[in-house]
């Protein structure tokens, strides 16, 4: 399968069968990403949780491609009620299988709000995601803090592929995030979350520099690997 990286949280994950993913879509007033939200042809959308940076355009993507959203119950019913069709609502500790593979949705340390306009909206428990599709496990953190736990998805799921935010104040720095990568033990580690904003402004070679040899990839804007 084909995964690549759109700036800041964005993911995108294109199966051997042809079925297209997008975590976090995060587009629009995002200066990081290459993409266009017209442009943006999925199936299913993934959001870890309800800040502004990582629910992004789900709605306007959703509708336009009849995608499904796959949340927590808090934004699934946010998405419903902005004329979304098609929801898959899941909780922490919990696991479904799609067409596509399985999702599990794990445990995330931050929290979950969705500004529009002076009202914070609240959005349920914030999560990351192990995905498991054609034979491959990819974990996304989502915005998250260091915490022990992340070591118990080492005890269950080889991971293959690890997103780990490192822009620090919201969440992991650098050197937390290489201690989360120690607790996962993935094959290969790529940070996310940095550089979107000047309070999260970092240099990601300073987490790999922190990671075993070839451990760790930078993927700019645009690039992609193949599992």
């Amino acid at each position: 399968m084909k995964v690549s990286y759109h700036g800041h949280s964005v993911v995108v994950i294109e199966t051997n069968s042809g079925t297209k993913l997008i975590i976090d879509p995060f587009i629009s007033g995002n200066e990081l990403c290459d993409l266009k939200v017209e442009d943006v042809s999925v199936d299913y959308i993934l959001v870890t949780h309800g800040h502004n940076d990582h629910l992004g355009d789900t709605i306007e993507i959703a509708k336009a491609n009849n995608a499904t959203v796959i949340a927590c119950p808090e934004i699934v019913h946010y998405a419903e009620k902005n004329g979304v069709k098609k929801t898959h609502g899941m909780n922490i500790g919990g696991s479904f299988t799609f067409p596509f593979g399985t999702v599990k949705m794990v445990y995330a340390q931050h929290s979950s709000g969705f500004e529009l306009g002076e009202e914070m909206i609240y959005m349920g428990n914030p999560a990351g995601f192990v995905l498991s599709i054609e034979g491959k496990h990819i974990y996304h953190a989502g915005d998250t803090a260091l915490f022990s736990d992340m070591s118990l998805i080492k005890e269950e799921i080889d991971i293959d592929l690890a997103f780990l935010p490192i822009g620090d104040n919201f969440t992991m720095g650098p050197k937390d995030a290489a201690k989360a990568s120690f607790f996962i033990q993935p094959k290969l580690s790529v940070p996310i979350h940095y550089n979107t904003f000047p309070v999260i402004k970092q240099h990601p070679e300073d987490f790999i520099e922190l990671l075993k040899k070839d451990r760790g990839l930078i993927m700019a804007t645009g690039d992609s690997l193949t599992l």
